[in-house]
């Protein structure tokens, strides 16, 4: 959502904008990985799509001062990771688990994502939570 709202020719942007600027600290948050998930796309995109480091930085900045950053500790990551393990979870499906913990570590009544399998088939627990913008 968040690489959607930073792209204007982006298929989900308008939406994505949108849920993104009525977000509030007090009640919006991501996960603090999401600052480099999100910057190693913008930075990482073929050709004029892709973005300068000092682009990312400034819609980060926006990012940071508009959502809270979670973040797992220690023991909250390796049992991300043993949850991820008993799902038959590999590669880089783990980022999206790690997102989802952060997400009931926030207590989110709602993970907005356009990736919505991704989350769903983390269990029960996200099935319920996870909205398009």
């Amino acid at each position: 959502m968040l690489v959607a709202a930073f792209y204007y020719d982006h298929e989900h942007h308008q939406p994505s904008l949108e849920l993104f600027v009525k977000q509030e600290k007090k009640s919006g948050c991501t996960a603090a990985h999401s600052l480099v998930d999100v910057y190693s796309t913008l930075t990482g995109m073929p050709g004029k799509d892709r973005a300068s480091g000092d682009e990312a930085l400034l819609f980060l900045e926006n990012v940071r001062d508009r959502l809270t950053l979670v973040s797992l500790d220690a023991r909250e990551y390796f049992k991300a990771l043993e949850t991820a393990a008993a799902l038959g979870i590999a590669g880089g499906g783990i980022y999206d688990a790690i997102l989802g913990h952060c997400a009931l570590k926030a207590k989110a009544e709602n993970i907005y994502t356009w990736n919505l399998r991704h989350f769903t088939r983390l269990g029960e627990e996200f099935t319920h939570r996870v909205r398009t913008p």
